[in-house]
């Protein structure tokens, strides 16, 4: 810890000696004006770090004016001309995803993070990693990593500022990208540091690890270093250290890092749920809303359900996230939601005016896109945006190639994004700020499956959806660094986001139950990616999933329109309103396979026994052994 007098003699002069001798000038702010554990924490980051300059943010459009003119002279985004106040970067190659299996969880008990595998399997819930070796992993990248860089720092809230759910971070940056993303994706400056007062806050310190002078070339001026990426948290501390990507969930610290991992933990000692779902209010022909939060892996179709748009006659869908969910009991005994972001960061590849117009309408302006195609109009392209480029325009790829429709190589990155405000959406929920959250009446989990699983299913009670929620599996996708088709285990689409053994996490979402004036919302499962035997997906998806959605909306007000089947309540005949949809086989869409079921109980039941052991909650085991049994009499 920096002693008394070399914090006085920063807040003197604005300048603190480092441990390598030479002035850090503060180019924005003023670090007498810092709350006392943030001055310490941006003097303990410095002292550690290296850097040049500091500047603290704080969030005016002048402000990011400033760091995407410093972006654009250091050839990290270029303008699109075609689009008011967008951009484009392409990153390295090498950093274009989240790097799970260097993403690790620092607590003193190995427990305490991961549940231990049975002998011989390996473990699949979180990378532990011990108090020691983080320290000599962070003293073996940290020290002088932003030398001849400036220092950012960033205040933010997750969730409205000021609101009894929201929480406050403040990162440690090395990267205008981040500076910039963070101020789309968080509220980010001056007014944080206002509310957060002496209050608690995240730590986040971040650096893209390449000190200046480089000792190499960057690859699309893009600095990384991918060899020596790392993502970690400490939750005890609740403190989040990164190192080496700049890309992300991986370098912007409030959103997976902080909204899941460490927000999970939180959530846990506090009693409340930190999810990866998404937040939706729907009103019906008659005027009724409610609110529904789904939780399905990332690149499954979260942000498209979000900003649907309805193909039901009388139905409205509106906005409240895409992403995250925190949901805490109010005084009634209602669970209630909030958007901890600000922005949406979306998957590009697949966003069309058919899946996603409202998507498209929200990236028309102030938008960052990362690693999608440009084209000659200064305008963007990726694959699914099914849109006929003007006569004479050509396209370069993310790779900064031409690019022709039928090229091997694709046009955007599969895991490309689009970094745009939440408020440019024109369906956001007049409530999405809410201080005191949305009420949520069901909570959907879902994934893709090909085969087997049906179109919708009711839980048949709380335990019977956690054991829903834990059960889930889904291909994997483009978002970390997975590969293939593979169908693999996303229990509550948090598998990659666990800030704590998973084991203890079913513990807590169990424990609700018994939680006394507590009103659960109903839990449902959805696969809105089921193929018929030649490959062809048995339902339209899109603005047709609001006939799904209508159904669930009935059963939360009570309408006995379900029917009883060993894996939960489907809808009964006629219950889905189909007038008007053709050429749907509903007898293939909701049919139940004996063999599939049989298998996916064996799946399911050998992935929890070896994956989670001793922490396995009884509650789980019941119901696997439920589901068996039920199947097995199919």
């Amino acid at each position: 810890m920096p002693c008394s007098r070399t914090i006085k003699a920063w807040v003197q002069s604005q300048q603190v000696s480092s441990r390598q001798a030479h002035a850090v000038r503060v180019l924005s702010g003023q670090i007498e004006r810092l709350p006392p554990a943030v001055r310490e924490f941006v003097i303990r980051g410095a002292e550690l770090c290296d850097p040049s300059n500091i500047h603290i943010c704080d969030g005016t459009a002048a402000e990011n004016d400033t760091i995407l003119t410093v972006l654009q002279q250091e050839g990290m985004i270029k303008k699109l001309h075609k689009y008011p106040n967008c951009w484009l970067a392409r990153t390295d190659p090498k950093d274009v995803a989240r790097v799970e299996s260097k993403t690790v969880i620092v607590t003193t008990n190995k427990r305490d993070t991961v549940p231990i595998p049975a002998d011989g399997a390996k473990g699949q819930l979180g990378n532990w990693m011990s108090p020691g070796d983080f320290e000599r992993a962070k003293n073996d990248r940290f020290p002088g990593c932003m030398k001849g860089r400036t220092m950012y720092v960033l205040p933010f809230s997750m969730g409205p500022v000021g609101s009894p759910l929201s929480k406050y971070g403040v990162q440690l940056t090395d990267s205008p990208y981040v500076v910039s993303s963070m101020r789309i994706m968080t509220r980010m400056g001056t007014p944080v540091l206002d509310a957060l007062g002496d209050g608690d806050f995240v730590k986040c310190l971040h650096s893209v690890g390449q000190p200046l002078p480089l000792k190499a070339p960057l690859v699309n001026s893009w600095p990384c270093n991918p060899e020596k990426t790392l993502i970690a948290h400490v939750p005890d501390n609740r403190e989040i250290v990164s190192f080496g990507s700049g890309y992300g969930g991986n370098s912007l610290l409030g959103k997976k890092c902080f909204a899941l991992r460490i927000a999970s933990r939180i959530a846990k000692d506090e009693g409340w749920l930190a999810e990866h779902m998404l937040i939706l209010g729907i009103t019906n022909p008659a005027g009724r809303k409610r609110y529904i939060a789904a939780a399905f892996p990332s690149a499954c179709g979260k942000t498209n359900l979000a900003m649907m748009q309805p193909s039901l006659p009388g139905w409205k869908v509106q906005c409240v996230g895409d992403d995250i969910a925190w949901m805490k009991f109010d005084s009634e005994g209602r669970l209630r939601a909030i958007n901890p972001e600000n922005g949406f960061f979306g998957v590009a590849p697949g966003t069309s005016v058919k899946t996603n117009p409202n998507a498209l309408r929200t990236v028309e302006k102030n938008t960052i896109f990362t690693n999608v195609g440009e084209t000659s109009d200064g305008g963007v392209y990726w694959e699914g945006l099914d849109q006929d480029l003007p006569s004479g325009v050509t396209v370069t790829s993310w790779l900064g190639k031409p690019w022709q429709k039928g090229d091997k190589e694709p046009c955007a990155h599969p895991n490309s994004r689009f970094c745009a405000p939440a408020a440019q959406c024109p369906i956001m929920d007049e409530a999405w700020e809410s201080p005191e959250g949305v009420p949520i009446d069901a909570i959907i989990f879902g994934g893709r499956r090909p085969e087997g699983v049906p179109l919708v299913y009711e839980s048949f009670n709380w335990n019977h959806g956690v054991f829903v929620g834990a059960a889930m599996r889904s291909e994997a996708t483009a978002a970390a660094e997975h590969k293939g088709k593979i169908i693999m285990h996303d229990p509550f689409a948090m598998r990659p986001f666990f800030g704590y053994n998973f084991g203890h996490y079913l513990s807590h979402w169990l424990s609700l139950q018994n939680r006394p004036g507590l009103r659960l919302p109903k839990i449902f499962h959805v696969n809105w990616f089921r193929k018929d035997d030649k490959g062809q997906f048995l339902w339209p998806g899109f603005g047709e999933n609001s006939r799904v959605l209508d159904w669930i909306f009935r059963r939360t007000e009570g309408e006995e329109s379900a029917r009883q089947t060993p894996i939960g309540y489907l809808p009964a005949e006629g219950a889905l309103n189909l007038e008007g949809l053709g050429g749907v086989d509903t007898n293939q869409l909701f049919s139940l396979p004996k063999g599939f079921w049989e298998k996916e109980v064996q799946e399911v039941g050998k992935y929890l026994t070896e994956q989670v052991t001793d922490d396995l909650p009884p509650q789980i085991m019941q119901e696997l052994n439920g589901l068996e049994s039920r199947v097995k009499q199919m």
